[in-house]
């Protein structure tokens, strides 16, 4: 396999490091216009790839909202197939979103509860 050409695939070069992990979100144009669900691959504070349910051509201007970190915006920066990179307008924190989500009340069934014994003050 041809280095230079697996090399020249990957998109323009990375300024920041990257995390892998999966997210779901949708894109839109920064006007409105859905673009359908997008599939998270990785984030970084710059960018994110992502695996997008149509192709969307690059230089167009997108947004999306990330968990934890909220809306961003910024320009697909290369794309194939069904694939993108965004660079963000503006740095982000790409910790934020795989910190877990907090203040949703889930019900959990009774037998799933762990039930500790009250010992008796004295």
């Amino acid at each position: 396999m041809d280095e230079e050409r697996d090399i020249s695939d990957r998109g323009p070069a990375r300024a920041a490091p990257r995390d892998s992990l999966f997210l779901l979100t949708d894109l839109q144009t920064v006007d409105g216009t859905m673009l359908g669900k997008a599939r998270i691959r990785n984030l970084s504070a710059t960018g994110l790839m992502a695996d997008c349910e149509r192709s969307v051509s690059v230089g167009t201007k997108i947004e999306c909202e990330l968990r934890g970190v909220g809306k961003v915006t910024g320009v697909v920066a290369w794309a194939r197939d069904d694939k993108i990179g965004m660079a963000f307008d503006e740095p982000i924190d790409p910790q934020l979103a795989r910190k877990p989500v907090v203040g949703l009340q889930q019900s959990m069934p009774d037998y799933l509860r762990v039930h500790q014994r009250q010992t008796p003050r004295r």
